[in-house]
């Protein structure tokens, strides 16, 4: 995450059945219209992977790219509602427990596992600002296994 001054500039996106996923704004590439859940997106003529954040009968409404390690592991994540910028300042992030819904603690070899239904098998950090509990993504992880997978 960027810092300016000891602030972090940060998206909060939101997410169902998980906490609402807290990103650096400075990875989002683009925030776009979009009510069709796809697994494929095509943005400046790149065909991009979809991660969703909703259920598969929620209707989204809108794409947000995300930049990559690489071009060509740029993503897109599927949501719906409002996204919220948010400065915080870092002494104020406190890392906390994954709540135990999202845990998955019970997995054998986290590492090469990957689901995106689980929680933890994409889970970097969870942290609480002003009493509200994020999910700090591992994006690498996500584009890995989106892209590199699929190939």
């Amino acid at each position: 995450m960027t810092t300016n001054n000891g602030m972090l500039d940060v998206t909060i996106v939101p997410a169902v059945n998980q906490p609402d996923w807290i990103i650096p704004s400075s990875l989002i590439l683009s925030v776009d219209e979009f009510q069709q859940q796809v697994s494929k997106y095509d943005w400046q003529q790149q065909d991009l992977a979809v991660f969703n954040l909703l259920l598969q009968d929620q209707a989204p409404d809108k794409m947000i790219v995300l930049e990559g390690n690489t071009t060509d592991h740029r993503f897109a994540l599927q949501t719906a509602g409002d996204l919220r910028q948010l400065q915080a300042r870092i002494s104020e992030v406190k890392d906390v427990e994954t709540p135990e819904q999202f845990s998955g603690a019970n997995i054998e070899g986290r590492e090469e596992y990957f689901d995106k239904n689980d929680v933890s098998s994409y889970l970097y950090q969870t942290v609480m600002i002003d009493d509200e509990i994020y999910l700090v993504p591992d994006l690498d992880q996500i584009a890995y296994h989106l892209i590199d997978s699929d190939s």
